[in-house]
């Protein structure tokens, strides 16, 4: 895929960037509960940067330190976690050289593709066994967007009467709760840029103009954040639209043979909803690597490391546990980010935000 028109521009100001990202990645151990191994032998070592929380105990099961002994065990080497404070720093790590992979969510590995040229290796999938998800809108049936979308009038269009609605985001400038919806409203001609295109902020703007003021952008850990609560926003009549991923329902509500939600009890029944065709595609959660600092032959002892782990009870135990995952796949940038990009590009700010 052709990279981008702005990634030129990011490029050429890559000192910047790094400049912002070092301030980021200057995290010592000692801020940190757990005393990570290091490696003796640092010819023979690999170096994962992980974003880890202060609060995590040493024998926690969410500890990076159990994915270390891990991959030390199948790949035959010292395997050392570098603790970080964010996706930025994992960034920079590997950039520098300072790491060797990283584990980060897809537009920050789309940044490091874009910008720096780091490559994927291998990426997580899901109980679905697919490398990406849909970000899809849901909304009650006997609404006039589900009527519009199955009607099979070509004049009726949903989309279009999303207008004026209640939408409910997962958050600020997350990909399936905003970025790629507003990416495809603003990209495809039903909402309009508000204030500065260069600035993120004014994607706010953007969408409670296209929406409505009441719309839901909320702060995480409250109670309509991230998918669960996008839905719960909706259901309870909070919003009219919810912006979401296409598994959202199956992983928070779901239903049991008689077709009834067995989720919380705020959930409807999957027939009382419609989810609407997809904005587009997020990619999964993948590892980076830089190309120019490692060979093919430990390229390919870590992608086979990873992937062993999804036939192994110990491994897919610590896949879940630490990555949040059900298993890894090989894979590289073009594959797994090529339409990225495609979907966010029309968002204002974008490059904002990813320099941020």
């Amino acid at each position: 895929m052709e990279k981008t028109s702005w990634a030129g521009w990011a490029k050429a100001n890559k000192a910047l960037l790094l400049a912002g990202l070092v301030l980021s990645a200057t995290v010592l151990y000692l801020i940190f509960d757990i005393n990570y191994e290091q490696c003796d032998d640092q010819d023979n070592c690999i170096t994962i940067a992980f974003e880890v929380q202060d609060d995590y105990l040493y024998f926690g099961k969410e500890n990076p330190q159990h994915l270390a002994d891990k991959m030390s065990a199948l790949t035959g080497m010292d395997v050392e976690i570098m603790p970080v404070s964010n996706s930025g720093a994992i960034i920079e790590a590997i950039n520098n050289g300072n790491a060797d992979i990283g584990f980060v969510d897809g537009a920050a590995a789309w940044l490091a593709w874009e910008v720096y040229d780091l490559d994927v290796l291998a990426a997580e999938w899901k109980f679905d066994q697919r490398t990406y998800y849909n970000a899809a809108a849901w909304v009650k049936k006997d609404s006039e967007i589900a009527d519009a979308y199955l009607d099979d009038d070509p004049d009726t269009d949903p989309f279009a009467l999303m207008n004026g609605k209640t939408s409910c985001h997962t958050g600020w400038l997350k990909s399936a709760g905003m970025l790629i919806p507003m990416g495809y409203l603003i990209g495809n001609g039903y909402a309009e840029v508000r204030g500065d295109p260069e600035e993120i902020t004014s994607l706010r703007d953007t969408v409670t103009h296209f929406f409505n003021e009441d719309s839901s952008i909320p702060d995480g850990g409250t109670q309509y954040s991230g998918y669960k609560g996008a839905l719960k926003c909706m259901m309870t009549d909070r919003g009219d639209v919810a912006l979401v991923k296409d598994t959202a329902y199956m992983l928070y509500c779901d239903e049991n043979e008689d077709g009834i939600a067995d989720g919380p009890d705020w959930c409807l029944d999957r027939d009382e909803l419609v989810m609407l065709e997809s904005f587009g595609r997020a990619p999964s959660h993948p590892a980076l690597y830089n190309p120019s600092a490692m060979n093919n032959e430990t390229v390919e002892l870590i992608q086979n490391a990873l992937v062993d782990m999804n036939n192994d009870e110990e491994g897919t135990k610590i896949l879940s546990d630490v990555l949040n995952t059900e298993g890894m796949v090989v894979t590289n940038a073009t594959a797994h980010l090529g339409t990225y990009g495609a979907a966010v590009e029309n968002v204002p700010g974008i490059q904002a935000f990813f320099e941020d």
